[in-house]
């Protein structure tokens, strides 16, 4: 922290001190065998230092805790708190007393005292005390002004002011991905990375999703009723350690049917990241609203609603597929089916599905079979519509694994 002092003599002292919770006492224990010349001579020295743990005395923390002993770290999210003492070092009484706390930042200039009144009168040898605390919410240089104006006995008024820089630090580097399901659903992973040189507990780290969804952790693992964190119960995460979080986004019901909404939606919610330092001290972040790039399904989806993990060799299965009309006018849809090489539809090809209005979906049962082993894509399917005459195939829509439910000596 860097102090500007005034020039002028001035009949009160200003003091300004950052108030941050102590840390343990450490020291360096000395040991040796008692057949080395010492015999139990440091022993004995570490029983008898008040510092130490009694019964315990060769570990480095004591008992004791310690005062900070220079400025230290401020990092973002934390709230930075200080005590403000005006003392009256003359033998005057000095009136109409006011003291004025501002922070400057990059981008704002904030009132941090509590009380903008003035104080009637300062008596010789008494003081003025003040508390301020701050959420830090920018990085970056911060410039905390301490302001202060009084009146003498013989009616001149006076006013010095005191500059105190310091630097506002990421304590986290926060990445996120998505990913587009085949269904509306949209997955999250955040890697949280702790970035500063002391342990973290992770006290919290949800996703606030934006109106339309709702959210679901993947955090934790089913074990009884309770579900238990996939990072233990210990949540520490080391300097420079990653962490991996994975939510899962549905939309909401009142959205769900709206495909023309949900496919234009970007905006997903914002991350809530709280957590403790040293002996408790809080910190807490929150990232700007999350953003993805949205998929580009074109004027009609087709999506899967029900498919079989395994199906059996050369016997037929039952698929549920689901088609959307993303666009904003109304279409009337033919079907074909086309034969793969290992995929074969079981139905008439060239099936009118009628008229699909903006928005609106329909389910469409089909039933196919496989004549070849392994995992097999679904492809071959094809939507006209006769308005535009505009025909949209797709292939490679799912995935299936087929087995044989013989021998492998008879398939």
């Amino acid at each position: 922290m860097e102090v500007n002092q005034a020039k002028q003599e001035h009949l009160l002292a200003l003091k300004v001190m950052r108030l941050t919770k102590p840390t343990l006492f450490t020291n360096l224990p000395v040991t040796c065998e008692d057949r080395d010349l010492p015999g139990d001579l440091f022993g004995q020295l570490m029983r008898e230092d008040p510092s130490t743990i009694k019964g315990a005395e060769a570990l480095m923390l004591g008992e004791m805790l310690t005062l900070p002993q220079n400025f230290g770290n401020i990092f973002l999210g934390e709230t930075f708190s200080s005590y403000i003492s005006v003392h009256n070092d003359s033998i005057q009484v000095v009136k109409d007393v006011l003291v004025k706390a501002d922070l400057q930042t990059s981008s704002q200039r904030l009132n941090l005292s509590a009380s903008n009144s003035a104080v009637a009168e300062l008596k010789p040898e008494s003081c003025i005390d003040d508390v301020i605390h701050h959420e830090v919410k920018e990085i970056g240089t911060h410039i905390l002004v301490c302001a202060v104006s009084y009146t003498t006995q013989y009616g001149e008024k006076l006013y010095f002011r005191k500059f105190f820089k310091f630097q506002v630090l990421k304590p986290l580097d926060v990445k996120t991905k998505f990913y587009n399901a085949e269904t509306d659903e949209v997955f999250l992973e955040a890697q949280i990375q702790n970035i500063t040189t002391s342990p973290m507990f992770m006290e919290k780290v949800s996703l606030e999703p934006s109106m339309m969804y709702n959210v679901t952790e993947l955090n934790t693992v089913a074990s009884g009723d309770d579900g238990e964190s996939t990072f233990g119960k210990m949540s520490y995460l080391q300097p420079m350690d990653t962490r991996q979080y994975l939510y899962c986004l549905k939309p909401k019901p009142e959205y769900a049917e709206k495909a023309g909404v949900i496919k234009g939606v970007t905006v997903i919610g914002k991350l809530d990241i709280v957590w403790k330092t040293n002996l408790g001290e809080r910190g807490r972040l929150q990232t700007s609203q999350l953003q993805r790039m949205a998929p580009g399904y074109g004027d009609i989806r087709l999506s899967l609603e029900v498919i079989p993990d395994t199906v059996n060799l050369e016997e037929p299965f039952d698929i549920i597929c689901r088609i959307t009309n993303c666009s904003e006018r109304t279409m009337d849809l033919v079907l074909e089916m086309c034969n793969t090489r290992s995929i074969h539809w079981c139905g008439v090809s060239g099936r009118q599905l009628g008229k699909l209005c903006p928005g609106a979906f329909l389910s469409l049962p089909l039933t196919l079979l496989s004549s070849v082993q392994g995992l097999q894509s679904l492809s071959g399917l094809r939507l006209t519509d006769t308005f535009l005459k505009r025909t949209y195939e797709y292939d490679d829509i799912a995935q299936v694994c087929v087995v044989c439910p013989y021998s492998s000596n008879e398939c």
